[in-house]
């Protein structure tokens, strides 16, 4: 934490802001260690201010880390309190995360002789690069995450309903030790399988369903995403083209994965192999995002993004053909980019057909 804490003030310092006032509550448990901070005053020297609501302030004392805990007491204005410790430190220049417009004219109205100015971008370009301690908790989610796909393949049967499967997925997650869900879980069968985010419904699976199943588990707040599509009963030669190109477009994909590419050539590989095969128009989405405490945050890959990978960056690769009225097939992992190449965190088998 101290470390986060010091590049970010080396960050302020070749900004010129002599403070941060960040928002979001993954970026402050990302430079303290606690969930549940209401703002985090983080100066270019001194000391950092944690502000935490009343009912939050013994669990930040015993848990934040380098940082002083200020209390929100039942009926002091939030704001007002921050405001005056920012003028009384005499911080004249303060960056912002991301926040909402309102909270942001709030700020403008109660500082008015403070410079503001975004450091949204700045942030991420702490977080998109993983840590060792980071990069384990990463594992530990798509290992979890990944033993929920092995009881996804398990169960998901002809006569199951898409609830009670994604209910015995979640289930299984948490008894093995995940501490949350990183998303809904996507559970979309048949017809509906073409619908890239169509979460989950009282549809009873039927033989000769593509099923396409979307989970991710968090551990230590940290998330993980993995896709497998099933094919009940015995595939059709037009489900076995459109898995088999999915699952060669996201091969191509990975294996061009290491430090220094740009995100956008990586899409284009595993585009590129879906278009050849006739299916180009079906592909409705990125390539895929980056994952850590958010499911989805940079580095971005699809067509437009601007990223370069760069070691330890975690992002998914999730090449997807969806066919309205027939179904949809996606293949998706978790992926650690490091400086050679890439490697899979998650671990679900692929359909040999």
């Amino acid at each position: 934490m101290s470390n986060r804490l010091e590049k970010l003030r080396e960050i302020l310092a070749s900004e010129n802001v002599d403070a941060v006032l960040i928002s979001d509550e993954k970026n402050i448990f990302y430079f303290t260690e606690f969930f549940g901070g209401f703002r985090l005053l983080a100066p270019v020297d001194g000391e950092c201010i944690l502000f935490v609501h009343s009912v939050n302030y013994e669990a930040a004392r015993e848990q934040a880390k380098n940082v002083k805990v200020e209390p929100i007491r039942i009926g002091e204005k939030a704001d007002a309190k921050i405001f005056e410790e920012v003028n009384r430190s005499g911080i004249k220049s303060l960056g912002l995360d991301r926040i909402g417009a309102a909270e942001y004219l709030r700020i403008k109205e109660g500082l008015k002789d403070v410079r503001i100015e975004s450091l949204d971008n700045a942030i991420w370009s702490l977080r998109k690069v993983k840590d060792e301690n980071e990069i384990a908790f990463m594992r530990k989610a798509a290992e979890l995450t990944s033993k929920g796909m092995e009881k996804a393949i398990e169960i998901a049967r002809a006569g199951r309903r898409e609830y009670e499967v994604a209910a015995e997925i979640e289930f299984e997650m948490h008894k093995l030790g995940s501490n949350g869900i990183a998303f809904d879980t996507i559970i979309c069968s048949g017809p509906d399988s073409a619908f890239p985010h169509g979460g989950w419904g009282e549809r009873e699976i039927r033989s000769g369903d593509l099923v396409v199943i979307d989970i991710g588990a968090k551990y230590r707040g940290y998330c993980s995403d993995l896709t497998r599509t099933l094919i009940i009963g015995t595939p059709s030669e037009k489900q076995i083209h459109i898995y088999r190109t999915v699952a060669e477009a996201q091969k191509a994909a990975i294996s061009r994965m290491k430090s220094g590419e740009k995100a956008s050539e990586i899409d284009a590989a595993a585009r590129r192999h879906i278009v050849e095969r006739g299916y180009g128009e079906y592909f409705v989405h990125s390539l895929g995002h980056g994952v850590g405490l958010d499911i989805h945050e940079p580095p971005s890959l699809g067509p437009l993004s601007e990223d370069i990978l760069s070691s330890c960056n975690v992002v998914t690769v999730e090449p997807g053909i969806y066919i309205p009225g027939f179904g949809g097939v996606r293949v998706e992992d978790t992926i650690l980019i490091r400086e050679e190449d890439a490697v899979k965190l998650t671990d679900a088998p692929i359909l040999q057909l």
